[in-house]
């Protein structure tokens, strides 16, 4: 089996934690001994040698510092909100200073609305859609276009390699019959919930909260399951209503990915 690994860089939603104007117990912890400290969602994947992101937010530079990195070649983008794009100038310049374009990889409709915001970046990156599939690093890797509430849509990725399967999900809420297929009985489920249960009004929402998360891995049934994507509602020093095979991502969590 593969000896490939995930590392979760940043656990936290759009605003991360603390939240700058905030005082609540989670900020306030967050601040000082640092559990809830969260930087925006995103990950790492090592394949021996190789190694490849998901998402690419603001957080992306303190990133690479905490790392002791100072090269990265490739790159999957869920979604062209900026917290999972804020850091793409930062890789454009780290690679036009290198000198070697990086790789970077979204279906073609993210692609658009990233060149539209940031029209230099293909000067510095190779940008590949990835509708139709990909393979990097081993990794037979699709993606599909799953409900984001209030905030529109992002996309979802699954990987597959050597009889292992799991899927990134990282903002996403009541999804649809179809957008749930691929999500059944696969062996890891990385999905986004942003409360342990958000009173806001539906219509305003666009993530799901730990108490739909629950239902919904009852119906799609993943061997495990890491939350991410947190806010300041939930504070890891506490007990949370978490159902069996699930755990809440901290940064520099590391998960093997295979049985």
């Amino acid at each position: 089996m593969n000896g490939d690994t995930l590392t979760f860089l940043g656990t936290g939603d759009a605003m991360g934690v603390p939240r700058v104007y905030c005082d609540c117990e989670v900020c306030t912890e967050a601040r000082s001994t640092g559990v809830n400290r969260r930087l925006r969602s995103s990950v790492m994947v090592e394949c021996g040698e190789t190694s490849f992101m998901i998402d690419c937010g603001p957080d992306w530079r303190g990133m690479m510092e905490g790392l002791g990195i100072r090269k990265m070649s490739d790159m999957l983008i869920t979604h062209a909100h900026f917290d999972h794009i804020g850091g793409l100038p930062e890789w454009s310049d780290a690679c036009r200073w290198q000198r070697e374009k990086g790789r970077l990889y979204a279906p073609a409709e993210v692609l658009d609305q990233i060149v539209r915001q940031y029209p230099w970046l293909p000067r510095q990156m190779e940008m590949t859609p990835v509708d139709n599939g990909l393979t990097l690093a081993g990794w037979e890797i699709s993606c599909w276009k799953v409900n984001h509430g209030k905030n529109g849509y992002s996309y979802a990725y699954r990987f597959q390699k050597e009889g292992y399967t799991w899927v990134y999900n990282s903002d996403s809420i009541h999804l649809s019959p179809k957008e749930k297929e691929p999500l059944k009985g696969v062996d890891l489920l990385v999905l986004g919930t942003s409360f342990v249960h958000e009173t806001a009004q539906f219509e305003t929402r666009s993530v799901y909260d730990m108490k739909e998360a629950a239902e919904l891995l009852a119906e799609v049934k993943p061997r495990q399951t890491v939350y991410t994507h947190m806010s300041h509602d939930v504070d890891v020093r506490k007990e949370l209503p978490l159902p069996e095979g699930v755990r809440v991502a901290v940064a520099g969590m590391t998960v093997r990915l295979n049985k």
